[in-house]
């Protein structure tokens, strides 16, 4: 059987219990939080490009609201409508070609 370490879902431990599947657990603390959030989203961005579907897209949004709730990334949102206001967003689908 495979080893892993990884972040998860909070009710996963909850949906292994009922299955039965042994596993040890351990809490992130503050310091570790982000880099296994930052981990986890380079994951769920893999998964996502590889199969580019509405649930693994959600996965990659679920990991963004747990960022966006760390001290050092509480203004996203803020920083995010600045910068649309000012560059715009990507509603419009333009792009462009030209040379660097």
């Amino acid at each position: 059987m495979e080893k892993y370490t990884k972040l998860v879902r909070d009710k996963i431990p909850e949906i292994l219990d009922k299955k039965g599947v042994m596993y040890e657990k351990k809490i992130a603390s503050p310091e570790e939080l982000k880099s296994w959030l930052v981990k986890k989203l380079k994951e769920e961005v893999a998964e996502f490009l590889e199969v580019e579907n509405v649930e693994e897209l959600a996965d990659v949004l679920e990991v963004i609201n747990a960022l966006k709730k760390l001290p050092e990334f509480s203004d996203v949102e803020k920083a995010r409508e600045e910068k649309a206001k000012e560059r715009g967003a990507f509603d419009d689908g333009i792009i462009l070609t030209g040379e660097k």
